[in-house]
């Protein structure tokens, strides 16, 4: 089966993350987390994945080839210009087989059973069928209505309470080949906010699957250390993860001293240095930074080559790649640290609205 996988996206919610990086490559339980979705859809049984792409688009190709480490056939199409979700799959549709086919947006981390998503497309004889999950405050995502027969009623995008549902649009989807011409060609397309209104309004047929297992958009800082440490814990199930699900997930060559207290579901990345008396709760470190000794780090993510100074805090910060934060007891509660920047030594006190 094909899927088109958009990973066109310049991820701004993660910065300074995406700054070198794109989202869909950045580090997430030890590998980019573009893998643990490839390794999803394979097992679902896609064999031929279409990466529609646009931001960076050479760190995909350079990763991972052809797609035969992963038992499938990988095809990169990069936008002469950004296209939106709909004008992004209609770019690619040469290079699809004319059978139903996957779409899969490229910032969320869930349990989907995706060969039940396709036999409810196919038992069905939708036009489109939309991966929906309950959420106990839809207020940011689009929500999306069903009858007694699971048909969806509407597509709603973003709408304040009361709700009709708390079902919304979990940004996988199986298309029929016929969904194609319903996209226009060569100009931005938006499929939540004009291609699936027009499929309603039409007479089309959407059909919703609803599943309750496991789900995260992954867009924010927070929501990607969420994530990370989800997948180390095994609270969501990944056969690319690089080990069992445990506590802390330690890459090649990480250094641990004794007394340091790494846990939560963090991972230490390649080469990583964790010094004496530190404690990293709930956290995702990079390949060859250095924590210093005394640091306190929780609910952060430190970028590759990242320095944290002896005696530092962190709760909550994103610091960049190459960044340094001196050992001065600073306290960085909530901020985002732009790589290659340089915190020197003192007692500063730093806050979110800095």
């Amino acid at each position: 089966m094909d899927a088109v996988l958009l990973v066109g996206g310049q991820g701004t919610r993660l910065r300074p993350l995406t700054v070198s990086t794109p989202k869909p490559m950045l580090p997430t339980a030890g590998v980019p987390f573009l893998e643990h979705l490839l390794a999803r859809a394979r097992a679902g049984g896609v064999d031929h994945v279409v990466l529609s792409m646009a931001y960076k688009p050479e760190a995909f190709e350079s990763y991972f080839g052809d797609g035969s480490s992963l038992d499938m056939r990988l095809t990169y199409v990069t936008e002469a210009e950004p296209l939106g979700t709909g004008g992004g799959i209609r770019n690619v549709a040469d290079h699809l087989r004319g059978e139903d086919f996957l779409v899969f947006n490229s910032d969320v981390v869930c349990g989907l059973d995706i060969a039940a998503l396709v036999a409810t497309h196919r038992g069905s004889g939708a036009d489109a069928t939309l991966h929906l999950t309950p959420v106990e405050d839809p207020s940011a995502f689009g929500l999306v209505p069903v009858d007694d027969h699971g048909r969806v009623t509407a597509f709603l995008e973003k709408s304040p309470p009361p709700w009709p549902t708390t079902l919304i649009n979990a940004g996988c989807y199986v298309f029929a080949p016929s969904m194609l011409a319903r996209i226009p060609d060569g100009r931005p397309v938006s499929v939540e906010r004009e291609t699936f209104p027009e499929l309603l309004a039409s007479g089309g047929r959407m059909q919703g699957h609803v599943d309750d297992g496991y789900w995260l958009d992954l867009g924010t800082p927070a929501a990607f250390v969420r994530g990370s440490c989800d997948l180390v814990l095994g609270r969501v199930a990944s056969s690319a993860l690089p080990g069992p699900p445990g506590e802390r997930l330690l890459l090649d060559g990480a250094t641990i001293a004794p007394d340091a207290v790494v846990t939560g579901g963090t991972t230490v990345g390649r080469r990583a240095i964790i010094g004496a008396r530190s404690t990293v709760d709930s956290s995702v470190v990079f390949d060859d930074a250095v924590i210093g000794d005394d640091v306190t780090v929780r609910h952060c993510v430190v970028g590759a080559g990242a320095r944290i100074g002896p005696g530092t805090v962190l709760d909550g910060a994103v610091i960049g790649d190459g960044a340094s934060v001196g050992g001065g007891n600073e306290l960085l509660n909530g901020v985002r640290v732009w790589p290659g920047a340089i915190i020197g030594d003192g007692a500063v006190r730093f806050s979110a609205d800095r």
